[in-house]
């Protein structure tokens, strides 16, 4: 095996595992069995694409390697609807308009976010069979041990099984219900990819522009849904950024160094529209205020501009919708901007015994710039050493390394 195979083989994964999967399980009805013969697929490639090189079009190369290997073991089986346990598609039931939701991750993702299953299983579910996580980057996304999140996915799965839960997108009138956890599910997406657990760079585009699709396909299933346009502005506003995060040597970027030139407009101008309209619709919700706060940033011509009052004011408006440790720590760092370090720092302690952010490692990044910004170089240091210990994504390490060196180089001071 080559290093350009692996590489190959390695891109494949994070822009086709979806795809794969999500094809192969429209054929076995068997989630377990999709995901054995998915993964047998990149496997496969690592073997063959060394002898006869990379394929045009890696996706269909492994999509039909899938697809061959589970009907080999469907055939092993005699009837596949009598001896597996089945995920069934509902055909009793009309689903909406198969030209605006022919595609199977969309299915894929209903199925996950079936009502049957808990909200963090739906979530975990999810990233692990549509996104192609790992369990321990699935359980990192959740704050949790990977031993306990291979669990929640293994119940997650045979629960499926066992409730025979349709392989389908809902019919019209059970969308409403079911919506709400496919947004969830689609913002953590979202999330996971614009900052990426762990590895070599900063963002995931495969996971971030797979989000972004999803939502587009559900805001074009459900166009007067206003929570549904509110995540798609909410990510529209981020990912305009997306651009700018990085230096061209791959240095990570804070909001205030970032050359706003470079933001995405359209983006922006269709995000805030978005918004507009879903503010219209209905009083704000959570992804409605989430958009809000990344409007501000993306309306601010320069860092100096940046309306910190407002930003406080509307996530205190979001803690009340939707309260979460998240959330507090978001609206400490913004008290920090907006009233000075020390404030922030105020507004930070109560979180510091959080259990739910003890291994959030931007808790300890963040106190560690307010204590940088304090000239409390000591502390500072301490904190940026925590920050590196709970963090292993690799320009956020690399940027929290500068920051640890700078603030060691000014204790000798």
């Amino acid at each position: 095996m080559t290093a350009e195979v692996a590489e190959a083989v390695a891109e494949a994964h994070r822009r086709e595992w979806a795809q794969v999967f999500a094809t192969t399980a429209q054929l076995t009805r068997d989630l377990d069995l999709a995901e054995e013969c998915a993964q047998d697929a990149f496997v496969q490639a690592l073997r063959t694409w060394t002898r006869t090189g990379v394929p045009d079009r890696p996706g269909a190369w492994l999509t039909t390697t899938a697809r061959n290997r589970a009907r080999d073991e469907l055939r092993r089986e005699s009837v596949l609807r009598r001896t597996l346990p089945l995920l069934v598609a509902d055909e009793s039931v009309p689903g909406p308009d198969d030209t605006l939701v022919d595609d199977d991750r969309l299915r894929l993702v209903f199925t996950c976010c079936h009502p049957a299953l808990s909200r963090d299983a739906q979530v975990a579910l999810t990233l692990r069979l549509v996104c192609g996580l790992s369990t321990a980057e699935v359980a990192r996304a959740f704050l949790v041990q990977e031993s306990a999140m291979a669990a929640r996915i293994t119940r997650a799965k045979k629960k499926i099984a066992v409730a025979r839960i349709p392989y389908s997108v809902p019919s019209p009138d059970q969308l409403a219900e079911r919506v709400s956890a496919v947004l969830d599910v689609v913002h953590l997406i979202f999330t996971t990819g614009h900052t990426a657990p762990l590895g070599a760079h900063l963002v995931r585009g495969d996971l971030v522009d797979g989000a972004v699709r999803l939502a587009r396909m559900l805001h074009l299933l459900m166009p007067n849904d206003a929570e549904v346009s509110a995540l798609l502005a909410l990510m529209l506003l981020i990912d305009a950024r997306r651009g700018s995060r990085t230096s061209a040597g791959g240095r990570l970027l804070l909001l205030s160094e970032q050359d706003r030139t470079r933001w995405d407009t359209a983006l922006i101008a269709e995000g805030v529209g978005l918004l507009t309209d879903a503010l219209r619709r209905q009083p704000p919700t959570r992804y409605a205020v989430e958009a809000a706060i990344a409007a501000v940033h993306a309306e601010a011509p320069t860092w100096q501009d940046t309306d910190w009052s407002e930003i406080v004011a509307l996530y205190g408006v979001l803690r009340q919708l939707w309260p979460s440790p998240v959330v507090e720590l978001n609206r400490a760092a913004a008290i920090g901007f907006r009233d000075g370090p020390a404030a922030g720092l105020d507004a930070l302690a109560p979180l510091l015994a959080e259990p739910a952010l003890a291994t959030y490692g931007y808790v300890s990044a963040t106190r560690a710039d307010f204590l940088r910004r304090l000239n409390r170089w000591t502390q500072a240091a301490q904190a940026y050493e925590e920050a590196l210990a709970l963090t292993d994504n690799e320009p956020e390490r690399a940027f929290l390394s500068e920051r640890l060196a700078e603030v060691r180089a000014r204790q000798g001071c």
